[in-house]
């Protein structure tokens, strides 16, 4: 997403745009600038669905004697491939002479800018400043991101109510965000389990594990022994969000 611009919120709301000033190096800082406590949403995966824009939370320290006008934290990849919509930093919160401490959010809203599928998975850290009179200097920070797709989950378990000791079949769904056609499609072939909630607990348990067919679909049965809620559970993979269905009570008599 080297292509898009940044967006970067000043002091008093003045906004900027501006691209990149050169490709992140693959060392350390260079310019008499150094950048350290950076961290990137808690050190958690990025998740984005496919309209609601994500806001991503970032800190990091900068050390440097020259007079600067913009500098942040970003995401990238091969080389200067940079991921980002718009990003928004904190003043200087002042450390010492020439040391300050930033807070900044990233914005990625996929409603608004085109996401390629093949960009769900890691991403580099990168710092940046830009300096008052031009130049600038940025630095890898050696960290790395996964940036996820969003998914969900259906579930329906019948019949309702039911007899004890009778079958309950437990069905749904797992579909994921697309980021080119920005729905969500059929994610087949995923372990999901199925948990249960006893009624007047909670806390849910594991029941079982199920593949979804190719189409996503899911389908298993239980033996209907107490009153309570059913749910499937899908963990994620390394460009998949983890997610939950809702629950669907049954009352077993």
């Amino acid at each position: 997403m080297g292509k898009q611009f940044w967006r970067l919120v000043v002091a008093g709301g003045a906004a900027a745009v501006f691209t990149a000033v050169a490709a992140v190096p693959a060392g350390a800082a260079e310019g008499g600038v150094s950048f350290s406590r950076v961290q990137v949403n808690n050190g958690k995966p990025i998740v984005i669905g496919v309209s609601k824009e994500v806001a991503v939370p970032a800190s990091f320290r900068m050390a440097t004697t020259h007079k600067w006008k913009w500098p942040a934290v970003f995401l990238y990849r091969r080389g200067a491939d940079r991921l980002w919509h718009a990003i928004e930093t904190s003043d200087c919160i002042k450390v010492s002479s020439g040391v300050c401490d930033f807070n900044e959010t990233m914005y990625f809203d996929p409603s608004v800018w085109d996401m390629r599928n093949s960009e769900a998975g890691a991403w580099r850290v990168g710092a940046e400043v830009y300096f008052k009179g031009g130049g600038g200097d940025a630095d890898d920070k050696g960290l790395t991101v996964l940036v996820k797709r969003h998914s969900r989950l259906t579930v329906n378990a019948s019949p309702e109510p039911v007899s004890k000791g009778r079958t309950i079949t437990v069905t749904g769904k797992v579909t994921r965000a697309n980021w080119e056609t920005r729905k969500y499609v059929s994610y087949g072939g995923r372990l999901v389990s199925l948990q249960f909630k006893p009624a007047g607990t909670a806390a849910y348990t594991t029941v079982k594990k199920v593949y979804a067919n190719g189409s996503g679909n899911l389908r298993t049965t239980v033996k209907a022994s107490r009153t309570g809620t059913w749910r499937w559970a899908y963990y994620g993979n390394t460009t998949t969000g983890p997610s939950t269905s809702s629950g669907d009570y049954v009352v077993v008599r």
